[in-house]
């Protein structure tokens, strides 16, 4: 690890797992498919490795040449060559320096771009329940700390493997040719190198491992207070100077141990110098005493001094090799386990794209649980949990909880739900908070799959059907509304990117925005930053609406889409609503019971249950839950409005 790209820095390679991990042929396999693409630019670097290595020979000779030949025989002409030579070595080796450098940054950054590619491509197939058990912070490292480890295992680790492979056999055929004796004693104090290395390697790693640590405890509340939900937090309860502290001593806790691992590398360093000045001086002091009974000359004594810088880099990186490619194999490993958990909602093999829908929607028996799915995927702590790494076997789907590990009692969000919304219908979901309205809702687009029972769009089971059908069919307003840090255009196109401008300005009329867009001194290209908090809960809201009515869709759901607005923007969306809701299925919640009153049908939720369904004047002679709900709403104001 000390000759050619190599530093003690790989001695210290962290392994979250053990000190000596091992490398499965199935990771060797599957790490080559991705080196595979780039043969070309691997096969450059691996000639390079062999034309630099044999170049880093010759300066030694030259100068043995020098010594025992060009001075003594007074030979000027052979002393100019050697003085070409001496320049154009390290001029060529150089050179060739540069097409490896730039061999291996087109594999490295091109298994980084598959890899990277490949693992955002599969997060976007997770499901919901995949992010809602999944820190975002642990996405992004995957992404990029981890991908970057693992270019860094093919063009860094190996390439210095390799490196230190081929110049070691190259250096010790050219130092026994030159002689023996003082061969064998250099390799001689071989083991005063390892036992140090591999104590302050083992002591390194454990120092990298807190640093990591730390560093991940420090970033973590970085990424909590510098946001903006983070930031008016703490502004709000007048809590910056205690952030403060609070990163002054994790910033301070990752300062020490960098200074630890600094001084001990300096200590490795100069144990490691003192090691090579040995040999050294055992080479020079029998290589003397040879010369001078005349066993050979002093430019060989020379020769073998220089030699020594070489022989002993990579012996001594690869007393360490195994631990040290293992290691660099574990981004490899992580990225991998991300790319195999499966993917719980996915299109079924012969799935049905749907080109037209009527918007029949029916629930059948459904029953859903928001713990474990039936695939067994849920967030990243699936891969420990079962243990899928240990054998890079990991299933493509199907996983089953370990023999012995009991499963908890289910709790379902909805149980034995069944109904009907014909074509065209506006049905309304109502009940008290935490009824399962929300996630009625989900289901209907296929967020989840109901842990029983059937979701049916035209008399097809949802899970027949091809996601990309039902997004094109299907219409959502959420609760929160969530716009790109982007223009208020790029926002609203996301919805139908090949919408004109006409159409965009006709959505946000129906959605009573465009006036306010219009009036704005950028209009739609404004930006919203970053979550849309430059805009106001309510326009924000509209904005979302105006995105699903550009949209749209044949089934339209809406999820609170009036909770954020004032009375006077509530009564126009209302209006605006009712023309994008007629001749389309609708599902919509809401807590404010006077948005409903119009829906053809009442579904009230309670406890995971269809408690009563109807409609408005049904539902309140009956003297039931909706009843109750109503009276809590209206009759204070009648009430108010009697005694006035």
């Amino acid at each position: 690890m000390f000759g050619q790209g190599g530093n003690w820095w790989s001695f210290i390679r962290y392994d979250e797992e053990q000190d000596r991990p091992e490398v499965s042929r199935a990771l060797l396999q599957r790490v080559a498919r991705y080196a595979r693409p780039y043969g070309t630019g691997v096969a450059v670097m691996l000639g390079t490795i062999v034309a630099i290595s044999l170049l880093s020979l010759l300066p030694p000779l030259l100068l043995r040449d020098l010594i025992d030949r060009a001075l003594p025989q007074k030979d000027a002409a052979r002393l100019n060559l050697l003085a070409l030579g001496m320049v154009v070595v390290p001029l060529a080796n150089g050179l060739i320096g540069v097409a490896q450098r730039y061999a291996s940054s087109r594999v490295g950054e091109g298994i980084i771009f598959d890899l990277r590619c490949a693992v955002y491509a599969h997060m976007q197939g997770m499901s919901l329940r995949f992010f809602t058990r999944t820190r975002a912070g642990e996405l992004m490292s995957r992404l990029n700390n981890d991908v970057v480890g693992a270019q860094g295992a093919i063009t860094g680790t190996l390439v210095t493997l390799i490196s230190n492979t081929v110049s070691l056999a190259l250096t010790l055929a050219v130092m026994l040719s030159l002689e023996w004796r003082l061969t064998l004693l250099a390799v001689a104090i071989l083991p005063l190198f390892i036992l140090p290395a591999r104590r302050i390697g083992r002591t390194l790693r454990s120092l990298t491992r807190q640093a990591m640590d730390r560093n991940a405890r420090m970033n973590a509340q970085m990424n909590e207070t510098l946001n903006i939900s983070g930031a008016l937090l703490a502004k709000v309860f007048g809590r910056q100077r205690m952030e403060v502290e609070r990163f002054r001593e994790r910033a301070a806790g990752v300062r020490e141990i960098g200074v630890r691992s600094a001084v001990i590398g300096r200590w490795f360093f100069l144990g490691l110098s003192l090691v090579s000045a040995l040999g050294t001086a055992l080479v020079f002091w029998l290589g003397g005493h040879l010369v001078l009974r005349g066993a050979f000359s002093v430019g060989t004594i020379v020769a073998i001094s220089a030699y020594l810088a070489n022989l002993y880099g990579p012996l001594m990186a690869l007393t360490n090799a195994r631990v040290d490619f293992a290691t660099s194999m574990v981004s490899f490993e992580r990225v991998f386990e991300v790319l195999d958990l499966p993917a719980e909602i996915r299109d079924r093999p012969g799935a049905i794209d749907l080109a037209r829908v009527d918007g029949h929607v029916r629930f059948e028996g459904v029953s859903f649980s928001y713990g474990e799915s039936e695939s067994g995927a849920g967030g990243l702590e699936e891969v420990r949990r079962f243990s899928w790494h240990a054998s890079m076997d990991y299933p493509p789907s199907g996983a089953r909880r370990p023999a012995g590990e009991e499963a908890g009692p289910v709790r379902y969000a909805l149980q034995d739900i069944s109904f009907e919304i014909r074509p065209g219908e506006v049905a309304a979901l109502v009940g008290p908070s935490g009824a399962g309205k929300t996630t009625i809702t989900y289901l209907l687009p296929r967020l989840y799959d109901p842990t029983g029972g059937a979701v049916r769009l035209d008399g097809h089971d949802l899970r027949d059907l091809t996601l990309e059908s039902l997004a094109r069919h299907i219409g959502m307003v959420t609760q929160e509304a969530y716009l790109f840090h982007d223009t208020l255009r790029n926002n609203l196109l996301y919805a139908r990117p090949q919408a004109t401008q006409a159409e965009v300005e006709a959505a946000c009329r129906a959605a009573n925005i465009h006036d306010f867009i219009a009036g704005l001194p950028e209009g739609y290209e404004t930006q919203v930053g970053e979550r849309g908090y430059r805009l106001s809960g309510g326009e924000k809201q509209r904005v979302a609406i105006a995105r699903v009515i550009l949209k749209d869709p044949r089934v339209l759901i809406l999820d609170e889409a009036t909770s954020h607005l004032d009375s006077q923007s509530e009564a126009l969306i209302q209006q605006a609503m009712e023309l994008v809701m007629r001749g389309r299925t609708s599902l919509v919640i809401a807590h404010r019971l006077s948005t409903v009153m119009g829906a053809d049908r009442i579904l009230v939720i309670d406890g995971g249950r269809v408690v009563e369904q109807g409609k408005h004047a049904d539902l309140l002679s009956r003297s039931g839950l909706y009843a109750r709900l109503y009276s809590t709403q209206f009759n204070p104001q009648a009430a108010g409005e009697a005694a006035g």
